[in-house]
């Protein structure tokens, strides 16, 4: 047994022999990784990546469940099936959730008290495609309550909450969603929420632009009756902008995405959490010390550096635009290209909107256990695709995580194969998802009761001053108080003391 050496007054310890050989060891662990000995363990990527196996459940699911809801006979307590979801027997889990985020959602509260007694959106039919959380749930019924009738799907076949689908369902809301779809049965439940005989939608609330398009290819005359679209990401505000530009969007389209309460606080602020989150709890890594390069300088980007490096990781950042470029290095990132970083870093993340910002030249060259995820909408950041392929094994090692291994014995981590990381594997600040709900509340009460004329068809911004009454409803949770402009302060500044304060084009 070795021992302290306490002579004359100094402390050392005699390190064995045997510390230095496992050192050694290890450090040509991870410069050879070891081949994979029992495949038996492993299954082929030419397996379907959303099969029962890779499909991940909630909490409260039965692991021996696995029946396709497509396959199942349900209903509420009122008798009604109109809805598919995981096990509607969890809708008392489900409510539960969604009373603890009303909490967190004092805008949207706000809004559903205020407006009740108006109806605002009687008359109105939505149809939504979005993330179906505890969040959502708040939000479609404060739009039941504002009038409207809703019939939703998901937009992540990964992000859906089962109980909370479950409780929607419960209180007769057509909800056609759960957690592990395949991508059949994505654009099955988008196409049951749209071709119902005796219903007709006069607005879209859409995130990621699938619903649209799958309108658009499939019951074009339905825009006939439509009155407007709303659009809350990246991705889908870029289909619209698409449309658009080819002369084939024949509704107005509201861009909430590019909305300051939209950009600053769901993108920035929320992404500045959550990627700690989903990173945490699919890998329990530590950060601090690590290498991680961030695949764009957006406000998804900014979120997440900001995050990273305040636990001591060591980050860089690859861009394309000059301007967001220069504000990574003015706070302190280094500039590089994917290519000179990608053989030493231990994280990638991808934010960009884009697509092969990963190619499978990365992944080669990728070191032995590094952690690859996207925090953009679309899963077309990361080319998994080119990960399937029959020389390359996949392991699922938990919910959401996949180890992918090369011939000789390399592997990456993948999670929630390439798609959204924080809503699959995670969840998302409710607050900051109070403010984009209420965000896209307003863009469809202002489409929806806009007199003819005042919008084209053309894709808008949501007006500066809903942007500044949204961001008023939030502060009372902060005890804020606002400072108000004296008379002379307003005609000084040439502004209304009511607002708006900023003009269009100020960058907040």
């Amino acid at each position: 047994m070795e021992k302290w050496d306490s002579n004359e007054g100094t402390s050392a310890f005699h390190v064995p022999e045997w510390m230095i050989q496992f050192a050694d060891q290890k450090q040509e662990f991870n410069k050879r990784p070891t081949k994979i000995g029992r495949r038996s363990l492993s299954r082929s990527i030419s397996q379907s990546s959303t099969d029962s196996y890779s499909s991940a459940a909630s909490y409260t699911d039965s692991s021996d469940d696995e029946t396709s809801p497509r396959d199942k006979q349900q209903k509420n307590s009122k008798g009604s099936s109109d809805f598919c979801v995981k096990n509607i027997k969890q809708a008392e889990f489900g409510r539960r959730e969604i009373e603890i985020a009303e909490q967190e959602m004092p805008a949207l509260m706000a809004l559903r008290k205020r407006a009740q007694g108006e109806k605002p959106l009687a008359g109105a039919k939505i149809v939504g495609c979005t993330h179906i959380t505890a969040q959502t749930a708040v939000l479609m019924e404060t739009l039941g309550a504002l009038g409207a009738q809703c019939r939703w799907a998901a937009c992540n076949i990964y992000s859906t909450l089962n109980e909370v689908a479950a409780a929607l369902a419960e209180s007769g809301f057509p909800v056609f969603a759960w957690k592990g779809e395949s991508e059949d049965d994505f654009w099955w439940c988008i196409d049951r929420c749209v071709n119902v005989e005796g219903w007709q939608p006069n607005m879209i609330l859409d995130d990621g632009g699938d619903l649209t398009h799958w309108i658009y290819k499939k019951y074009p005359n339905m825009f006939k009756k439509i009155k407007g679209i709303v659009e809350e990401s990246v991705t889908g505000v870029h289909r619209l902008y698409q449309l658009s530009k080819a002369g084939k969007l024949c509704v107005p389209a509201m861009n909430v995405n590019d909305s300051v309460t939209k950009q600053k606080f769901d993108n920035l602020y929320c992404c500045r959490e959550s990627i700690l989150d989903g990173l945490k709890r699919t890998t329990d890594m530590m950060f601090g010390g690590k290498q991680v390069v961030v695949c764009g300088y957006g406000e998804v980007g900014k979120g997440c550096c900001a995050a990273l490096k305040a636990m001591g990781s060591i980050v860089y950042v690859t861009e394309i635009d000059p301007i967001c470029a220069l504000q990574a290095c003015m706070d302190g990132f280094r500039l590089v290209k994917l290519n000179e970083v990608i053989r030493q870093v231990d994280i990638v993340i991808t934010c960009t909107g884009n697509k092969n910002v990963v190619t499978r030249e990365h992944l080669d060259r990728m070191k032995n256990s590094c952690i690859v995820c996207n925090m953009g909408h679309s899963n077309t950041e990361i080319d998994v695709a080119s990960l399937r392929t029959p020389e390359l094994t996949w392991e699922r090692v938990r919910s959401q995580v996949d180890h992918v291994i090369w011939p000789d014995g390399k592997r990456i981590v993948l999670l929630a194969e390439g798609r959204l990381l924080n809503l699959s594997c995670s969840t998302v600040p409710t607050f900051v998802l109070s403010i984009t709900a209420t965000t896209q509340a307003l863009a469809l009460i202002e489409l929806y009761n806009a007199p003819e004329g005042r919008y084209k068809q053309d894709v808008y911004l949501l007006p500066k001053k809903m942007d500044e009454y949204v961001a008023s409803l939030h502060l009372p949770t902060f005890d804020a108080h606002l400072t108000e402009l004296t008379d002379e302060q307003a005609k000084y500044l040439g502004l209304n003391k009511n607002g708006p304060f900023k003009p269009n084009y100020y960058r907040y």
